[in-house]
């Protein structure tokens, strides 16, 4: 059966309420920005925000404390990973200005435009597990999305302890991997059931870093092995207390920033040529084909068919690319 639609009077509800909600987000704004008192500030300084609350964000300071501060309405866009400078102040500080970024991770809002969700990210660890099974096309989508931001991946196998009985569930994922391992990207391995995590502890140790992956592959569960509380650090309003992103430190170096909308983490409005660059062995022959519109499915002359002939690119990631852009061209249809 098929949806009920609205009746007018619905409808006319729907729309009045879409209308009001932007005036309804400026009486907020504007109540926070007239609650913002400067006397009693202490000096700016700068600081690390670690979670964002709406109109408010919780800072870490230097030495480490941290502050519920009230952001400005001039100052958008702050999003957990930021550098920013800030006023301590009692019981809230103020946020002053955000310092720039050396990279951002973007999600699409509800009208289709991107809008950032974590800043600042050292390495996105790619997350994959022999249950639920991995494909390379799934992991081909992350290694180009990474690319597009010029954030630097990291495969990570969870679930290593399922790979001791299981000599042909273990081949089959060494020779998943061979491949990336040979165009020299970063393959780690880990278990969190058994605290196999020395690998990925020096991988995580020297920047930010985010964790993406389909859902099953253990992200949740390698966060609460690597953290000190065994859970990632939401604040005292947990995790549906209005945040969107938390970051946490790790004992042994480096930090994450989790949340729902990272972990989810794709393939957002990318371009044909974004798409190109993020496999990196075709970089070579692209704009090298007989001609400038070519497919790269069957056309005489095409570069990555010659390549692919020759050896110097796979037909599993050929396949990959051939997939994901299809899947660009459907979309904008």
């Amino acid at each position: 059966m098929g949806k009920r639609k609205p009746t007018p009077m619905q409808t006319g509800d729907i729309e009045n309420n879409q209308a009001w909600r932007p005036q309804r987000a400026a009486r907020r704004i504007q109540a926070a920005d007239e609650t913002l008192v400067t006397d009693g500030l202490g000096p700016e300084q700068e600081g690390l925000i670690t979670a964002h609350y709406g109109t408010q964000v919780e800072v870490e300071a230097l030495t480490g404390e941290r502050q519920r501060c009230h952001v400005p309405a001039n100052l958008e866009g702050l999003v957990t990973g930021d550098h920013a400078l800030w006023c301590a102040g009692d019981p809230y500080g103020v946020v002053v200005a955000q310092l720039e970024r050396t990279s951002q991770l973007q999600r699409p809002d509800s009208t289709g435009s991107l809008q950032p969700m974590a800043a600042n990210i050292g390495r996105i660890f790619v997350v994959v597990a022999p249950v639920p099974e991995p494909s390379a096309i799934v992991i081909d989508r992350y290694l180009v999305a990474a690319s597009a931001v010029n954030i630097e991946p990291v495969i990570l196998l969870n679930k290593t302890d399922l790979l001791a009985a299981n000599n042909d569930l273990k081949d089959m994922l060494e020779r998943l991997l061979a491949p990336y391992e040979n165009l020299d990207y970063q393959v780690v391995r880990a278990s969190a059931t058994e605290g196999e995590l020395d690998e990925l502890r020096a991988a995580l140790a020297d920047c930010t870093s985010v964790f993406v992956g389909q859902a099953g592959v253990g992200k949740s569960s390698l966060l609460q092995a690597l953290l000190p509380n065994g859970a990632v650090q939401y604040t005292d309003e947990g995790m549906h207390g209005g945040t969107n992103a938390v970051l946490s430190h790790l004992p042994g170096g480096g930090s994450v920033i989790d949340s729902p909308g990272i972990r989810e983490f794709g393939l957002w409005q990318l371009s044909l040529e974004e798409v190109s660059l993020g496999f990196r062995e075709m970089r070579p022959y692209m704009g090298h084909c007989r001609f400038s519109n070519c497919s790269h499915l069957h056309e005489p002359g095409c570069a990555l068919i010659d390549a692919l002939a020759s050896g110097n690119i796979s037909q599993a990631r050929l396949d990959s690319y051939r997939h994901i852009v299809a899947g660009l061209r459907m979309s904008s249809i």
